[in-house]
This record gives structure tokens, C-alpha cells and sequence, in this order.
């Protein structure tokens, strides 16, 4: 049988000391824990202080540390135990400690929601937002798209280098052609086209109107023709408002996905929704409604659409062999060629442009040069 010291004290509550914080002030208090029909915190000179072993609740502390509160103390009253043997003793008194505590239910309840919002988000994101944007590109009033056109156009040019090639012969001939493209579209005078000098080979239509074609697309085209079909695949999105489509779906997508990974600025949302004004990357649906657009404007003015499709794979290549149809989101020239030389037929009208005339365009950007 144990002896008792001379304080009356079982022996355990001679070392049973703790870290006490009384909820008012950051002082620390060292007190002696009492395990009576309440778990009694004393110090000397000080009034002893009760927790009822039912309201004692455990909290987030460090290893090696037992932090406890109490509901009948002030709200930011802690104790701190270090000693293992007087955790031990403390613990199973207290029938509450983990009530407010995830239990394993608790824990895989939270990781259901979690998993449900992220799945929600993704939802959202590959259903909702093409839907949105869908709904809200013919409602966006002509003069914001052409403002929201100017903001993209500045950034385009410090991009690309800014300068637009203007020879004067190769000037009036580009001209010509779109002018005689917009004609066959029906389409009024506020569409604006330019060549930009810059040797990547691409062609784009930004929000209000304006059409951007690369001088490395020009340096890559055979004939008036191939140009044209590219112009008239570009006015279609135009037609189409795709841009403007592009914008809201890249932009509210970009936000939800970066509210998933913690992006609650929207910072996220403003990059990729420029960058989408960049790069332009319609959908899939986006680009072959551009393409029969771009079909029936050649044949309209009597001119094949093949010529189209032939310079698209001169400046991808064959790309079967390097993705999966089913998960590119554009369609594959191979496909978007054939689609093309279905529609070839013997030229009916007269040419876009003559020799002279397209020699001028190709050396729009290098006027006197021998191409």
C-alpha cells in the first residue's frame, strides 16, 4: 500500500502540474490538478478553480502535449499537461474529451462534401459554363465587344511586335480580298483586317470585328485562295461571336477553377480570359462552324474551299499520329482537309486576286523583296 506525503496528497498529484491559461490575459499559471469529483486546478494564494470532468474538451495541440478546454470556463481558457503519466490518469475521466472532435464519421463526411464541390465545380465547368456562354455572347452589346476588341488589339500588338504591314500594293490588294469576302458574307463595313510582321504562321478574329493575319501565314500560302479560306474561317467566328464566347467561357471557368485550388482573387480567371483572347482556341463545334461558313463563302464566289484545308496541313502537319481525335479540341486537319476536298469543285467565278496582285500581298510585310 502506498504511503502518503505529509500534504494529505495522493502521490501522483505532487507532480500532477500543468499550464493554465485563465481566457483574460497571455500569462501563464502554474497549477496543481486535483482528480476529485472534479478535476481541481489550485495554485497558492489563488481561489481553486473546478472543470467538470463532462464539460472537458480536448483541443489541437502538439505532439506531446495534451491541450484541454472546459464549456463552463471562459471561452480562451486552456490547459496545458506535458506529463504523460497525468494525461493518463485525466483521460478516462473524461467521457466527453472528443465530442467536439471529427470522429472517423465525421472525417469522411467532410471528404464527401469536399469531394461533391470539387465534382459540382467540374460539372459547372465542362457543362454550365458552355451554356452560359452561350446564352450571354449575343447579349453583350456591339460597342463592349469593340472596346473589349481595342484592350485585345494593344495587347496582339506588343505581343507580336506591333508593326502592321502596310506596302501600299500589298495593302490594296488585302484590301480587295477581304473587302470582296466580307461582300459574299453579308457583313458590314465595321469588320477591320490587317497583316501583322510577325513569322508565326496563323490568322485570328478578336471580339468587335477584327481579323489579324500573320505574315508566316502568308509566307506559307501557294494562293489567293488558301488565304481567302482562311479569312472567310476567321470572319466566321466573327459571325459567330466565338471570341466573345471564348471570353466569358475561359474567364468564369478560370474563376471556378481557381476558387477549387484556392484562387479566391480571381487573379486566375484574368490571365487565362487574356490569354484566351490571344490564342484564340475555339472548341471543336466552334471551329468546324467557322469551316462551313468559311465552305460556303468559297463557294459562293465560285472558288474551291480544298486550297484551305491544303495550307492548314502545310503549317500543322499530319497530327493523327501525335493525338487522339476524340480528345483534341480542334478537329484534325487530316479531317478538316477531307471535309474540304468533298466540297472541290472547278472554279466557277473569277479569281480573288490577280498574279500581280497576290505578289503584292505576299510581300506586304517586305516590300522590293523577291519572293
Amino acid at each position: 500500500m502506498d504511503s502518503a506525503p505529509a500534504d494529505g496528497l495522493p502521490r501522483l498529484e505532487a507532480a500532477a502540474q500543468a499550464v493554465y491559461f485563465d481566457g483574460r490575459s497571455n500569462r501563464r499559471r502554474l497549477v496543481t490538478l486535483g482528480f476529485k469529483n472534479e478535476l481541481e486546478l489550485s495554485e497558492p494564494l489563488q481561489p481553486t478553480i473546478a472543470w467538470p470532468y463532462s464539460d472537458i474538451r480536448k483541443l489541437d495541440s502538439p505532439s506531446g502535449m495534451l491541450r484541454l478546454s472546459c464549456l463552463t470556463a471562459p471561452e480562451l481558457a486552456r490547459l496545458e499537461i506535458r506529463n504523460t503519466a497525468v494525461a493518463a490518469e485525466l483521460i478516462p475521466r473524461c467521457a466527453h474529451l472528443d465530442d467536439n472532435r471529427p470522429n472517423r464519421h465525421g472525417v469522411a463526411a467532410i471528404a464527401f462534401w469536399s469531394i461533391a464541390a470539387a465534382v459540382s465545380i467540374i460539372g459547372v465547368v465542362w457543362f454550365g459554363m458552355p451554356l452560359v456562354a452561350d446564352r450571354l455572347a449575343p447579349l453583350v452589346p456591339q460597342a463592349v465587344e469593340r472596346r473589349i476588341g481595342d484592350v485585345a488589339e494593344k495587347q496582339i500588338k506588343t505581343l507580336f511586335g506591333g508593326r502592321v504591314c502596310d506596302a501600299a500594293a500589298g495593302q490594296a490588294a488585302f484590301a480587295k480580298l477581304v473587302h470582296t469576302l466580307r461582300q459574299s458574307a453579308g457583313m458590314d463595313t465595321a469588320v477591320e483586317a490587317a497583316v501583322l510582321a510577325t513569322p508565326v504562321p496563323n490568322a485570328f478574329a478578336l471580339p468587335g470585328g477584327k481579323v489579324y493575319v500573320f505574315d508566316g501565314l502568308l509566307a506559307k500560302a501557294n494562293s489567293a485562295d488558301e488565304i481567302a479560306g482562311i479569312l472567310a474561317h476567321e470572319l466566321g467566328h466573327l459571325r459567330h461571336r466565338d471570341a466573345m464566347r471564348n471570353l466569358i467561357y475561359n474567364g468564369g471557368t478560370s474563376f471556378l477553377i481557381g476558387l477549387l485550388f484556392g484562387d479566391i482573387t480571381g487573379s486566375g480567371a484574368l490571365i487565362f480570359a487574356s490569354r484566351s483572347l490571344v490564342t484564340a482556341s475555339y472548341s471543336r463545334e466552334a471551329e468546324q462552324n467557322a469551316d462551313d461558313f468559311a465552305i460556303e463563302m468559297m463557294t459562293r464566289l465560285g472558288r474551291s474551299p480544298k486550297p484551305m484545308g491544303q495550307l492548314l496541313l502545310r503549317v500543322t502537319g499530319k497530327q493523327a499520329d501525335n493525338s487522339l481525335s476524340i480528345l483534341s479540341s480542334h478537329p484534325m486537319t487530316e479531317d478538316r482537309l477531307a471535309r474540304m476536298a468533298a466540297e472541290d469543285r472547278p472554279p466557277s467565278g473569277p479569281a480573288l486576286l490577280t498574279a500581280d496582285e497576290w505578289m503584292a500581298l505576299k510581300s506586304i510585310c517586305h516590300p522590293g523583296e523577291r519572293l
